[in-house]
């Protein structure tokens, strides 16, 4: 009989380990689902690009992911490390192995089987910053690629074999930060100790328990909130009709859930609607402060095509004024151009206007003139 937790926290291991190594090879409008190039200093996120200079968008999915995180773990505690942390998702993988393997050598064997993890761990990290395809062909062509993938693998082996549970309870400051959003309600496992007298004391949960607490002394920051106290309980306890003694506590409905709950989703539209309302395409100019003959001006200026298509857009000077260098400008989905004109104004105007247009779109901007 398959203890009721286990199973659904392999169900959710599973669907995020599907979640995290597959997403790098989703494509939506022609780019990576969710990667971060570091050549161009732009995340590509699910078919919409933030590039290093939209402070306002990263500061708002910033507020979003600190409302949601705050959110989840004020009302479900520890659910993350306990069900969906990649550091408890590879340690039970990896113990599972090492049991079906062979109890005698368990230890030696798990390290053993954290070795070719530990190298997929890698390369789907690197696949978040480099194209799957290009990632896994730089690792024979590229020292660069190849030397990160080692250096990675290492300290992910060396992170999961040598440190293991010991990085949730003693390092990790994310679990730091979880226990410190606690209140009473959250939902927490706690032993019942009203039934105390009826608990057969045969230690299961805390052989089970892979941080090594004993669940029957009380809350204790160390607890990951995996459930596994509960199941080896629960296969003793339900031969005498009784439930586990350790399961989970807390009150999930309450005045707080819904106070978190709203200012996570008014985050989230806000978020949404920013990205609404980006332009389509980001035009600048300024003047370049060079020397130049009398009546001629070099302007500098930078399109951003923030759309996943390509664009053919004209640059056009007011009459009077005369625009030496390319007219015709073709960018690439989710490209930048960066070029210099020259200017030359008949009379002596105090400001002069270029007018970026096609494709439905009629951007004019405005620098002085000297």
């Amino acid at each position: 009989m398959q203890p009721v937790w286990r199973r659904y926290r392999r169900a959710a291991a599973i669907a995020q380990a599907i979640l995290l190594t597959g997403l790098p090879f989703l494509k939506i409008n022609g780019q990576s689902a969710l990667r971060f190039d570091i050549g161009e200093l732009n995340l590509y996120f699910f078919g919409t690009i933030i590039r290093i200079g939209d402070f306002y968008l990263i500061l708002a999915a910033t507020l979003f992911l600190l409302f949601f995180i705050a959110t989840v773990t004020v009302i479900f505690g520890r659910v993350w490390c306990g069900w969906l942390c990649p550091q408890t998702v590879l340690l039970d993988l990896t113990g599972s192995l090492a049991t079906i393997i062979g109890q005698k050598h368990r230890n030696l064997i798990g390290k053993l089987v954290l070795v070719p993890l530990s190298a997929l761990v890698s390369i789907t990290m690197i696949w978040y910053f480099v194209p799957p395809a290009e990632a896994i062909a730089g690792l024979f062509s590229s020292p660069l690629i190849a030397g990160f993938f080692i250096v990675l693998w290492a300290l992910v082996w060396m992170e999961l074999a040598l440190l293991g549970r010991g990085f949730c309870t003693s390092i990790c400051p994310y679990a730091m930060m979880q226990n410190a959003l606690f209140d009473k309600d959250t939902l927490v496992i706690e032993y019942d100790k009203s039934r105390d007298s009826t608990c057969m004391k045969c230690d299961d949960c805390v052989r089970a328990c892979p941080v090594g607490i004993d669940i029957k002394e009380g809350l204790s920051n160390r607890c990951i909130a995996c459930a596994e106290c509960i199941d080896a309980c629960w296969l003793k306890s339900s031969k005498r009709d009784l439930p586990p003694f350790p399961n989970y506590k807390g009150r999930i409905m309450r005045p707080k859930t819904f106070l978190l709950g709203g200012l996570t989703a008014a985050s989230a539209l806000v978020v949404v609607l920013l990205f609404a309302m980006r332009p389509p395409v980001e035009f600048t100019l300024s003047r370049v402060q060079e020397p130049l003959p009398a009546g001629l001006n070099r302007y500098a200026y930078t399109i951003y095509n923030n759309s996943s298509k390509p664009l053919e857009l004209e640059l056009d000077a007011p009459e009077g004024i005369t625009l030496i260098g390319e007219r015709t400008i073709s960018i690439a989905p989710f490209g930048v151009i960066r070029n210099k004109v020259l200017l030359r104004a008949s009379g002596k105007p105090d400001e002069v206007s270029l007018t970026l247009h096609g494709d439905g779109i009629s951007i004019t901007k405005e620098a002085g003139f000297l």
